[in-house]
């Protein structure tokens, strides 16, 4: 079960990690492509980013990680699981989080471009439903995790963090614009943070 559990935790650390570097990487590779679509950094952030850089050069870079990131997000929900266990909403916090991890997975369906005046297909279509579905089974899983973690002493600061995010969620999908930047940071922070607390509570020193 400490196996399970180490390998757990690092499939915590490396999904943000991966997720983040991927992103970075082709924003600034496809910069160009995606100024094509409308996006811009500051004053359009959302505007077919970041599921648009599927559709440029390196496409296949994007959707792969979408579905590697969404595997590692179910294992490490999976292991959130059987480190609480003991917890009333264990069970819930843990199967919405494999939710959302496999709702990332399904991104991997390309989505439409905004400025296209093509109807929609239904790739786009699974790909628009797979990212309602990441945010509310995100949200419900981090107000659920934060009643949790508010159990144990040692994990209080995750707490904090998974109140924060899910507060975020309600901006960045309304204002949208430079909010989502802030609150896919906080989603990437939260699951390194309970990933290397999960890793520190098998004994084991994150590396």
């Amino acid at each position: 079960m400490r196996r399970l559990l180490k390998a757990a935790a690092f499939c915590g650390i490396g999904g943000p990690v991966l997720f983040a570097g991927v992103l970075a990487v082709l924003s600034f590779l496809e910069k160009d492509f995606m100024r094509a679509l409308g996006w811009d950094p500051l004053t359009a952030a959302t505007r077919d980013w970041p599921s648009g850089l599927a559709l440029g050069p390196g496409g296949f870079v994007m959707t792969a990680a979408f579905i590697a990131c969404g595997v590692l997000l179910l294992f490490f929900a999976f292991g959130l699981w059987q480190a609480f266990q003991a917890a009333p909403v264990s069970s819930a916090a843990s199967i919405f989080l494999a939710l959302a991890g496999l709702a990332m997975s399904f991104l991997a369906f390309t989505t439409d471009p905004t400025n296209s005046r093509a109807p929609a297909t239904l790739h786009g279509r699974m790909h628009d439903a797979a990212f309602v579905v990441l945010g509310v089974t995100l949200l419900v899983s981090l107000v659920a995790f934060g009643f949790i973690f508010r159990t144990e002493k040692k994990w209080r600061a995750n707490m904090v963090v998974s109140w924060v995010t899910a507060a975020l969620i309600v901006p960045s999908f309304i204002v949208k614009g430079i909010a989502f930047y802030f609150f896919l940071a906080a989603c990437l922070l939260w699951c390194e943070a309970a990933a290397v607390r999960l890793l520190r509570r098998t004994g084991a020193p994150p590396t």
